[in-house]
């Protein structure tokens, strides 16, 4: 497995991801197809700024991409103060496979080498086992529970925190 930053070029793959029910089930349901394009812009330029790592999770032997995991900070009223947030999905057809935890890790690991500090915060929904999963394997710590804002979608999740 290995990461690349995304590209307009992957609007197929984040279109697929983003409209997807299954996909979007634990973040209020598939987005309109109208937003993707303008949004995934956004995402872009952050990367080209270097505001935000945005990837692309290819698998081994494969040159298309099967997901995506991101670090980004970003303000956090709850907290106080912003925030390092990480997050990661997958297509339904490459779910299983281990590449969201090995995509995550990989993750973590550049900001451990590129020396990133501060916490990094994660917000899986709280019935996303698999997410979950990911976390504690992973090496963070669940603090608790706590509604989450995502794009004007109130979520129920779980706060997880992985200190530097």
């Amino acid at each position: 497995m290995r990461l690349r930053d995304i590209t307009m070029e992957d609007l197929p793959l984040y279109r697929a991801l983003l409209t997807d029910p299954t996909t979007m089930a634990e973040l209020g349901g598939p987005l309109p197809e109208d937003v993707l394009e303008g949004k995934l812009r956004g995402i872009v330029e952050q990367v080209e700024r270097g505001e935000a790592w945005y990837s692309v999770i290819v698998p081994d032997g494969s040159d298309e991409g099967a997901g995506t995991v991101c670090l980004w900070d970003h303000p956090d009223d709850d907290i106080g103060e912003p925030i390092s947030e990480i997050g990661w999905m997958v297509l339904p057809s490459r779910q299983g496979r281990g590449l969201a935890t090995a995509a995550t890790l990989a993750l973590l690991e550049r900001a451990r080498a590129e020396r990133r500090g501060g916490p990094i915060h994660a917000f899986p929904g709280v019935t996303n086992g698999a997410s979950n999963a990911i976390c504690r394997k992973a090496g963070f710590r669940l603090v608790g529970e706590r509604s989450i804002d995502y794009l004007g979608r109130s979520l129920r999740c779980n706060h997880w925190v992985l200190e530097p």
